[in-house]
């Protein structure tokens, strides 16, 4: 055995790797782990603070979720506030912040009223503020420029204080590793600078290749983001996935907006996010709109290539083509993508994002708004080829060879504990190995 073999061996330096990281080192008797990351130091993509919106996803406010979808997200959203209070994070990376969901106009309020009730019952904190409220918890959704009280039907949904909602997931990356590398008994090395060039089965292993290091390991998971289908592929798994990279960009306000996070009624047919407005805790409490959504021809957004990444993990054939002319002709997704695109050019994009804005905050003007440069990521939606659709969850691909591909577009960052235990579980029971899922439930979940 070589210094250089491990029981484990995790690709990708983000919020998910490190999860992994963490749950391995602490929660089980896998005594030999690695991590390795292609980038100089961790969460430098999608889990860095600024590439995303900081929010604990657990489906109180987010519209798109399913009173099912919301139950699931609910119990792992949970382990990160518990994670974070365990070790002592509150007031550095995590935050409690006022939050709701509005509905505008006469159809969403009776939607929101509608989900209120039945939503309640898993979310017993939720309050429904009526306009008179909201102009004295968050004014700016009331008044105009002028002053004047805008003319809409409005509530919120939602809680004042003292639910965790927001967390840098960058920072929380970082307390990850480290706390894994605390733990006495377990080897927790980490690799950075290190691109995996090349993954091959070698009889009960695997062999990792990077430039500059060959690793062997008993499992290796791969949670690379857009690039984790990448790997994938070169190894002949998944074929039947292809990637379609969505960017978003983010809109800053110059000063404070917003008390807390306010998002809207999000449309059905849409698969993304609707508008939102979050305080940023790396700005100051700036308020930070978004996302946009905008597809890239890349897996990475602000670094140089991956340009023939994209096309190989695209693998576009009739059934993408398909999937494509399913979303296109519809006309509600076609303006919607046609729109996000109007988003990114200069002047005019701030000029008609502004107007979506203003449904949140109708005071807004342009001279307070601008555009967030090298802001937002790269969210790697998953498009089923058999199935001949998009997919809008998480995509895991696992052979039963001793390898896991996971592709975690949002929310990944709010999913990571939960994945990466569902990931443990898988292998320990390949290796023969035992997870403490009684102490990992005491910490993370009861």
């Amino acid at each position: 055995m070589t210094k250089n073999h491990y029981d484990v061996l995790v690709v990708g330096g983000g919020i998910s790797g490190a999860a992994l990281f963490y749950e391995l080192a602490k929660y089980t008797d896998v005594k030999r782990i690695a991590l390795v990351e292609k980038y100089e130091r961790l969460a430098k993509l999608n889990s860095a603070g600024t590439s995303n919106s900081q929010t604990i996803h657990c489906g109180d406010i987010e519209t798109n979720y399913t009173l099912d979808k919301a139950k699931k997200v609910k119990e792992t959203a949970s382990m990160i506030a518990k994670y974070c209070v365990k070790h002592g994070h509150e007031g550095k990376f995590l935050f409690a912040h006022q939050k709701m969901a509005i509905g505008v106009g006469d159809t969403e309020v009776e939607y929101m009223q509608k989900r209120y009730e039945e939503f309640k019952e898993l979310y017993p904190y939720l309050e429904v503020f009526d306009k008179e409220k909201l102009s004295k918890i968050e004014p700016k959704l009331i008044y105009d420029e002028n002053g004047k009280e805008r003319p809409d039907n409005i509530i919120g949904v939602g809680v004042e204080g003292g639910e965790f909602s927001t967390v840098d997931f960058g920072a929380m990356t970082e307390s990850l590793v480290e706390e894994a590398q605390k733990i006495e008994g377990k080897v927790a090395d980490v690799f950075l600078n290190s691109q995996v060039t090349n993954i091959t089965k070698l009889g009960d292993m695997h062999v990792v290749m990077t430039k500059d290091q060959t690793f062997t390991a008993d499992f290796v998971v791969v949670n690379a983001g857009a690039h984790s289908l990448y790997l994938a592929h070169e190894m002949g798994y998944g074929l039947d996935f292809a990637c379609l990279p969505v960017a978003g960009s983010f809109y800053m306000t110059k000063k404070k907006m917003l008390n807390g996070k306010v998002y809207m009624v999000q449309h059905p047919k849409l698969p993304f996010a609707a508008l939102h407005g979050d305080p940023d805790i790396l700005a100051d409490g700036c308020t930070r709109f978004g996302p946009t959504a905008l597809v890239l021809p890349k897996l990475e957004r602000y670094t140089g290539g991956t340009y023939l990444d994209f096309w190989q993990t695209l693998q576009f054939d009739g059934k993408v083509a398909k999937v494509f002319w399913d979303l296109m002709k519809d006309s509600d997704i076609r303006n919607y993508i046609f729109r996000n695109f109007l988003f990114e050019i200069p002047k005019f994009g701030k000029e008609l994002f502004i107007k979506d804005a203003r449904k949140i905050v109708p005071s807004l003007q342009l001279d307070e708004l601008e555009y967030a440069h090298n802001f937002g990521g790269v969210r790697p939606q998953v498009i089923n080829k058999t199935e001949k659709k998009l997919m809008l969850g998480e995509a895991s691909i696992n052979p039963g060879t001793g390898i896991i591909f996971n592709m975690t577009p949002s929310p990944g960052a709010t999913s990571c504990l939960g994945n990466a235990r569902r990931d443990v579980r898988i292998v320990c029971e390949y290796l023969g190995r035992t997870f403490n899922e009684e102490l990992f439930k005491q910490e993370l979940v009861d």
